[in-house]
């Protein structure tokens, strides 16, 4: 299975790659931006993708709407430091699988990630 990581923060890439070591995931990309997720994803169709919301060039949440509109079974894990439930609320609706907020736990990452992909 592929996995393609998508946040800001280079630590916080390293935490989600060692919490899916393991889980026999091939992480397939890293991404910085929204952007580059977008064309990370059409390049390599990940079975999964965690991502962040707050970064340069597109949020997370207008990438996971362009990725949605074109592959609407992609399965995207939100994860940020976002508390609002508002973001939440509008991260499902626009088709993420599920929201995790930072900091990030390692057992509920791989619980959420496990299920994700489930069939």
């Amino acid at each position: 299975m592929k996995i393609l990581i998508v946040d800001d923060s280079i630590i916080i890439q390293k935490i989600i790659e060692k919490g899916v070591v393991g889980m026999q995931f091939e992480v397939v990309g890293m991404a910085r931006t929204g952007k580059d997720a977008v064309a990370l994803y059409k390049t390599h169709k990940p079975d999964i993708v965690t991502m962040d919301i707050t970064m340069p060039e597109m949020d997370g949440l207008t990438a996971l709407e362009e990725i949605k509109s074109f592959d609407p079974a992609a399965k995207i894990i939100i994860i940020s430091a976002l508390s609002a439930k508002e973001m939440a609320v509008k991260a499902l609706k626009i088709g993420a699988v599920e929201y995790l907020r930072k900091p990030i736990d390692e057992k509920l990452l791989q619980d959420t990630i496990a299920k994700a992909v489930q069939p």
